[in-house]
This record gives structure tokens, sequence and C-alpha cells, in this order.
């Protein structure tokens, strides 16, 4: 999920699990605590642009590192904040004993982990152990419907005094209402893959492999992608359909890959994809796609590009090829477009 969110829901844990006894600073120190696995943000401070991809949510987001961190981060506040961090009235016998400074850390921690594998980017849960990444296509990396509780959540313990009683209901509101569109974007998700894949039965197209994801900021309009032994079928289905998928062949055209194989930057390019992967030229220049980010505009555009384009003869200009392609070209017009397909019109 993007930072801001986890923010706001380790605040939300951190109210829940500590405001009696830390006051505000568990808000703090909550979001401080479930934003920690995103420190490998650094790494792309040295690292070349493919490596980067295929680093950020590896170990700092396995259940390895959890395990880890949760007795460090427990040391280090039972040295410096145990004692200085309660709220006025406690007493240091009520404070936080090392048993809840363990499930804290240890609940703001997996949680980061637990909520990021709901997005199209894939976490290393079982690094270093295992490359496996886990991608449940839920939530888009950036979802305001399962934010917004948590946002309003926040500003209301940050009004609130420390110590009135409606605190922990607001926190547990947030965590609750967040909860329940995630459930519900699951439900989602399930009835889109029963359409698709009745429609990709209907209109005869076999396949080994299928995935499918929402589109940015909501979680009714879902792009699909169906694999066979060529290519694939992409397409989009809102939950307000009422006519059959409409399917793009998109082929993986591997043969332009091959000049590049003795690259580094592919192999990571190929481990992080996952497989669902085409290459394209655009003029003299072969792109790599990464399918499972989506296309620009896709549900407007038939001949959409992919979000995630690498310019495999141009490794130095792909610096935010994650980010680059998710808005690329959107207006008011875009945006009109976008809402009246969500409608399924």
């Amino acid at each position: 999920m993007d930072s801001l969110t986890h923010i706001v829901l380790g605040a939300a844990i951190g109210e829940l699990l500590a405001g009696r006894t830390l006051g505000k600073k568990a808000l703090l120190i909550g979001a401080v605590a479930n934003s920690l696995p995103d420190i490998d943000f650094v790494a792309s401070m040295w690292l070349p642009t493919a490596r980067d991809v295929w680093a950020h949510r590896g170990i700092t987001h396995s259940l390895l590192f959890v395990a880890v961190m949760t007795p460090l981060l427990t040391l280090v506040a039972q040295r410096f904040l145990s004692n200085k961090g309660l709220s006025p009235g406690t007493t240091a016998s009520s404070g936080m004993t090392r048993q809840r400074w363990l499930i804290f850390f240890g609940v703001e921690l997996f949680t980061h982990i637990f909520i990021d594998a709901f997005n199209a980017y894939g976490t290393g849960w079982f690094e270093p152990f295992s490359r496996q990444r886990i991608s449940f296509h839920v939530l888009f990396v950036a979802d305001p419907f399962y934010s917004v509780w948590l946002g309003i959540a926040l500003v209301a313990l940050l009004i609130l005094k420390a110590r009135h009683p409606a605190r922990r209901k607001w926190a547990a509101a947030g965590l609750l209402l967040s909860t329940v569109y995630l459930v519900y974007g699951i439900s989602n998700k399930l009835r889109i893959d029963n359409h698709v894949k009745e429609d990709l039965q209907a209109q005869h197209h076999t396949y080994t492999r299928y995935f499918s994801t929402p589109t940015p900021l909501n979680s009714w309009l879902w792009y699909v992608v169906a694999e066979d032994s060529g290519g694939f079928y992409t397409g989009y289905r809102s939950m307000f359909d009422h006519r059959p998928t409409q399917f793009r062949w998109q082929p993986k055209a591997k043969r332009l890959l091959k000049p590049f194989m003795d690259q580094p930057d592919v192999h990571y390019l190929l481990r992080f994809s996952q497989g669902f992967y085409t290459c394209e030229e655009w003029g003299d220049t072969v792109v790599f796609n990464d399918l499972r980010f989506g296309e620009m505009k896709g549900w407007e555009d038939p001949k959409a590009r992919f979000v995630f384009h690498y310019f495999l003869q141009r490794p130095d200009a792909n610096e935010v090829v994650v980010q680059r392609g998710r808005f690329a070209g959107w207006d008011s017009r875009t945006l009109r477009i976008f809402i009246r397909r969500i409608r399924g019109n």
C-alpha cells in the first residue's frame, strides 16, 4: 500500500494496543513501526532499477524480518520509551511490559506485510528461503475507499484528548470499516472472476494461468489477464457490466527478448513479473512490459500501452518504471470516461 495508508493504519493499531498507556505517543510509534518494512526504499539510491524493483518488498517484507525486528524494537522501546512514554496518571508498573511491546511491534510489522500482499506488486513473505512473491490482487496500491476511514479516525484521535473515552471507539471504527471494505473487495474479485472465466469459456479462449486486479482507486472495475501458450488475453470487467467481457490478444514475443538475455536486469525483470510479461518494439527500442500493473487507460484505449514498461536498450531511462505510467495522460475527460466505465457504460 501507499505510505499514507501505512501511517494511518499503524496509528489506529497503536491507539488500540497502547493508547491507554502511551497516550498520543502510541499514534506516532505505531505509524513509524508500521512503516518500517518500507525502509528498503533506501536501496534505490544505489541499486540499478531492475534490481531495485525486485529488492523492494523482499527481505524487509518477510516473516523473518518480522520475527527478527519485533524483539529488537522491543529492546529499544524498553530502553528508551517504557517509562518516558507513559501518559499522565499512569504508573510504571501498569506501563508497557516486554510482552506488550512484543505484541505491539509484532502486530504493526505483520500488518504491513499482510496488507501489502493484497496489491499486485508481490510481497516476499518467505524471503530469503523462497523467491515466491505473494499477490492477492484485491486492492489497488492506493485505494481511498480503504484508507479514508483510517484517515478520519486519525484526525479524531489527534483532536481528542489523550484520556478521552471515545478514542478507542474511533480507532476501532476506522479499522473495522477498512476491513469491511477489504472483505468487500474480495467478494467483488470472486464475482468478477466467475463472470470472466465464463466469458473466456464461451469465447473458446483456453488459458493456463489467470489473474484479476483492480483498476486505479476503486474496487468495481477490474483488469483481467488470462495466459495461454503464446501470450495473453487481457480485458476489463466492471461489477455493473451486463455484456460479455471483451478481450485483447497480447503476444508474448519472446523472440524480442533473446538478444538481451545476457543482461542482468532482464533476469530480475523476469523474476519480478512472475512470467506475466510481453515484449514489443517502440520504433527502434525494445520494451519489456509487466502486465500485472495494467494498461494506461486501457478501458478507454484498445491500443493502450502498459503502465510498467522498461526500455531494454536504455536502462538509464527507467528510474521511475513502476510509477511513470499509472496516471499518464489523465485529465478531467479521462476521469469522466473512467467513472462511466466503472458504471458499466
